[in-house]
């Protein structure tokens, strides 16, 4: 993968205890290339301290329109896997890094612009929105994590056939699926990316990253293996200073405040 040159293609702003991540791709849809990559991957390696919650948007009405065919580089077999290995450790680390990442959705989320919005935890689309894995039609095959993502969420029958004919999903279809968990008016993603970031951001931060990291993995496991995880992880939270607090608070019928 190449190095971050010229201009910053992902403009960051902290507001506050929110980080919003902004594509910035003007003309090309935000279409993903090695920069962009680049740049999401060294915000998720090292987010600036206190920020609890990301807000991942993209400029000029659009999401990600997924990869950047213009900028394709011919590989070998080992080339091709290795380019695809690195999306899946930069669309793991979105997932798994123990920061909550929200998605406010319009235009294009296609490919590997899906893969990206399925690696993170809350997405938000508005009417524009058109979801769609064209790969199969163009005669390659998704590389960034759609199988284990998208395919979790729609089911391989459907993600099959997805693929097979190109089809495209709009914002309510994907709310009745789950690509997106709300489906807004023009305009509202964003508002309300922010209003739900700043909500999450008042969650214990370890509550979080249990959350984060344990809900995905359990369902990966056997039952048995899944509900001792699942102690694991209510023991974790449940014997701390944040859950003390959390009681205090209901007993006193007020927010908590969590460090």
């Amino acid at each position: 993968m190449t190095a971050t040159t010229g201009a910053p293609m992902l403009d960051i702003e902290i507001q506050d205890r929110i980080a919003v991540l902004t594509m910035n791709r003007p003309g090309k849809r935000n279409a993903m290339c090695d920069q962009l990559l680049h740049e999401i991957d060294a915000f998720f390696s090292a987010p600036p301290e206190g920020v609890k919650a990301a807000v991942l948007t993209g400029v000029e009405g659009h999401y990600c329109s997924g990869l950047d065919l213009a900028q394709h580089v011919s590989r070998d077999a080992e080339g091709t896997m290795r380019h695809s290995r690195a999306w899946h450790v930069i669309m793991d680390k979105i997932q798994f890094g123990g920061l909550p990442v929200v998605s406010a959705m319009n235009g294009a989320v296609i490919g590997g612009g899906l893969e990206l919005a399925t690696s993170t935890h809350v997405r938000i689309a508005e009417p524009d929105v058109i979801f769609q894995l064209p790969e199969g039609r163009r005669g390659i095959f998704v590389g960034g994590g759609a199988t284990a993502r998208v395919g979790r969420i729609l089911g391989p029958d459907r993600m099959t056939e997805m693929m097979l004919t190109g089809r495209k999903y709009g914002a309510d279809e994907g709310l009745a699926l789950g690509l997106c968990h709300y489906s807004v008016g023009m305009g509202e993603a964003l508002p309300l990316a922010m209003e739900l970031a700043n909500k999450i951001a008042d969650n214990s931060s370890l509550c979080n990253y249990t959350m984060i990291h344990g809900i995905s993995r359990i369902n990966d496991m056997s039952r048995v293996d899944g509900l001792f995880t699942e102690s694991l992880c209510a023991a974790l939270t449940q014997t701390g200073p944040d859950a003390e607090e959390g009681l205090k608070a209901f007993l006193e019928k007020r927010q908590p405040k969590f460090n």
